[in-house]
């Protein structure tokens, strides 16, 4: 497939002519909708000549996503995932599992129906719906609530049709790192003998000793020893309550993998890639501002709505663009298939196991179809 940036005067029309493909195609690919109009500086996937006899790398390619998913949106990204990570399981002080709110159920099915594993996630989320470190520790370091926490976790595997389990603890205390990693090692000792794989996410370091809650709880080395697979948390660098800025770029997410690959052998290393982007209104001012989530293909709807031009930072290897709207300046950052292609080069060139998308409640099916361009990606039997 061809990556093209529309330039002055483009339009879809002229576009097809150019490359001798139908325009039906290049909508599609782009999700563009009435009246088609384009950007200047947008970057276009373009469904060019076919080369059904390159090799492509096998890769596993996961997704996370929540009950209320759109059942549409779900299965138009199905075919392209591996793993759908099932967003969220929590648990009490005493070990007990809480399912999601809704219903997971239809997902599983239609998940086991494209020959994609359904995983179930453990997340330690408080009363408050934010990760609590108090409850972490309450857990590893029972060894009662340990069980009870690994003999529901089997339950549900076993009885729902779930393939795996994916533990996503963020903030743990400094002072809980060892118990963490036997934690991990404690799920993959129970689920392992039945052919569950565990996986663990990672905040995104770029050494041992790095200081933060984010970082001191979390060991790579040793739990890239314990986990079957784990997922670098590589984005948030720009975010919701800071300056704006790129959410995944690439120079940052190439330190944090470089850093991994010393203490993590690559067959075990998933790539994090975000699928959302956003809109800061300018000036940031700490502790007030507060960006808006958009999804990639809205950030380009608003800046054709805007007359905006959309460029592409080199170094960040990421697209942004500024408009005004009532009399205030925004600045927007997200993800197009140049920066995706970025992030798809170092799982190439690094032979990572895959990548892992935070999430896919959105469709950006340029990106899916590019991945699938690029690589072969595994399916379950």
């Amino acid at each position: 497939m061809t990556i093209y940036i529309v330039k002055q005067g483009d339009t879809v029309d002229s576009i097809a002519e150019q490359y001798q493909i139908s325009v039906d195609s290049i909508l599609y690919n782009n999700q563009i909708p009435y009246p088609y109009r384009l950007a200047v500086g947008e970057a276009l996937l373009l469904s060019t000549a076919s080369d059904s006899l390159r090799e492509k790398p096998l890769i596993y390619a996961g997704g996370y996503a929540y009950p209320f998913i759109s059942s549409w949106v779900l299965s138009q990204t199905l075919p392209y995932l591996s793993d759908l990570y099932i967003f969220s399981y929590g648990f009490t002080t005493e070990g007990r599992l809480i399912p999601p709110a809704l219903d997971d159920t239809w997902m599983i099915t239609l998940a086991r129906s494209y020959n994609t594993a359904p995983i179930l996630t453990l997340t330690p989320f408080g009363a408050d719906g934010q990760f609590s470190n108090y409850l972490i520790s309450q857990v590893i370091h029972s060894p009662s609530a340990m069980s009870a926490l690994r003999n529901d976790i089997l339950a549900q595997i076993t009885e729902r049709g779930f393939q795996g389990l994916d533990i996503d603890f963020e903030y743990i205390l400094p002072e809980d790192k060892d118990a963490f990693v036997e934690f991990v090692l404690y799920m993959k000792e129970g689920l392992s003998p039945l052919g569950y794989p565990v996986s663990v996410a990672l905040a995104p370091k770029t050494s041992d000793d790095q200081k933060g809650l984010l970082y001191e709880g979390k060991d790579y080395k040793r739990l890239g020893e314990m986990a079957d697979y784990v997922l670098l948390m590589t984005y948030e660098w720009g975010y919701t309550y800071g300056p704006a800025m790129a959410v995944a770029p690439i120079n940052k997410v190439n330190e944090v993998l470089q850093y991994a690959l010393t203490v993590i052998p690559p067959e075990k290393i998933h790539l994090g890639i975000p699928n959302y982007g956003y809109d800061w209104t300018l000036p940031f001012v700490r502790g007030e501002s507060k960006a808006v989530t958009i999804g990639n293909v809205q950030a380009v709807q608003i800046a054709i709505e805007n007359y905006a031009t959309i460029l592409f930072d080199v170094t960040a290897q990421s697209p942004n663009f500024h408009y005004t709207k009532q009399a205030q300046l925004h600045e927007v950052w997200f993800e197009d298939v140049r920066s995706m292609d970025a992030k798809f080069h170092l799982i190439d060139t690094f032979q990572l196991r895959g990548c892992s998308y935070w999430n896919i409640m959105q469709l950006f099916r340029a990106n899916w179809l590019l991945l699938n361009d690029r690589f072969t990606i595994t399916k379950y039997r």
